[in-house]
């Protein structure tokens, strides 16, 4: 059974750093893109970054700059890295394949990141 497990989230203070790691299951992994996604309160959820499995990544023009994705083929684990962090920020964030910009996979219960002003 395929799983995304998502930690690394928290409270932290507007221009603050945190990273997230999500670790997968199964073959999944080394087959897609895989991407972070965002749902904040009341907005639908958004591809914020992606990687490709040869390590080519694309953000959204709102993190760009801000955020590093990056993956470990070898521990199927995909990282966000998020710098200079702003109250816009705050969200549940999820990871997910992204081959086609869009997940395929049932969806991690997430990790809460608040950023305070």
């Amino acid at each position: 059974q395929v799983q995304l497990v998502e930690s690394g989230g928290g409270l932290v203070q507007a221009g603050g750093s945190l990273r997230l790691s999500c670790a997968a299951s199964g073959s999944i992994f080394s087959m897609n893109a895989m991407g972070w996604y965002r749902q904040a309160p009341g907005k639908q959820r958004e591809l914020v970054a992606r990687i490709v499995s040869g390590g080519s990544t694309n953000y959204a023009d709102s993190v760009k700059g801000r955020f590093t994705i990056s993956r470990d083929n070898a521990k199927n684990t995909v990282y966000l890295q998020m710098n200079s962090l702003k109250p816009d920020d705050t969200a549940v964030y999820y990871c997910n394949t992204a081959s086609a910009y869009s997940p395929s996979m049932p969806w991690g219960q997430g990790t809460q990141v608040t950023v305070s002003s």
